[in-house]
């Protein structure tokens, strides 16, 4: 089940922002895509502000290896981006 704010987005600037993926593209905007802008100041930028610090701040593995453990943990999840 999908919540219709969700797949269509909550707000005017993000329902033009996904018909214009789907007219430049051809495709629906990813899920991924949709769930960020949905409720952005709750969830999508805390979530954005994470996943940065994760994939970009320090660590001992290099930003290609954290893109390739991501790559690969999507496969397994059956996750298409």
């Amino acid at each position: 089940m999908r919540l219709k704010n969700v797949e269509r987005g909550d707000r005017l600037t993000y329902r033009l922002f996904f018909g214009f993926i789907r007219l430049v593209s051809g495709f629906r905007a990813p899920d991924v895509v949709r769930t960020l802008r949905y409720r952005r100041p709750f969830f999508g930028a805390p979530h954005s502000a994470h996943t940065q610090a994760v994939m970009r701040g320090p660590s001992e593995w290099s930003v290609g290896e954290r893109e390739l453990f991501a790559a690969f943990v999507s496969k397994l999840n059956r996750c298409l981006f």
